[in-house]
């Protein structure tokens, strides 16, 4: 499970695949299915899948020990299949790479 802890300093990838309604739980099949596999690569923390309730975006917050590990997961060819199914639901997919830095909870 995902835990969001600034202090951890993991590498984090937010993408948002924008899709037709009827797509919606296609592309987020074709993600929960993809992380059976990029959950071996070494670095992995969690991926967590989110659905808007209007139907039109799936959002994956991925959380890695580092951009290293990513990037070496993001060019072995296990996960290339994957890369090209989701781009064969929705080319309209926005990555955003950040550092978490502020988290606050209710008391």
């Amino acid at each position: 499970m995902g835990k969001i802890v600034p202090e951890d300093d993991y590498y984090t990838l937010i993408n948002i695949f924008t899709v037709t309604p009827g797509d919606q739980k296609r592309i987020y099949d074709v993600i929960v299915e993809a992380t059976d596999i990029i959950q071996r690569f070494p670095g992995f923390v969690s991926a967590n899948v989110h659905m808007s309730y209007d139907g039109t975006r799936v959002v994956n917050y991925a959380q890695w020990r580092s951009k290293e590990e990513f990037d070496l997961m993001q060019r072995h060819p296990d996960v290339q299949g994957h890369f090209k199914e989701c781009r064969a639901v929705t080319d309209d997919i926005n990555s955003i790479f950040c550092q978490a830095r502020y988290t606050h909870g209710a008391e």
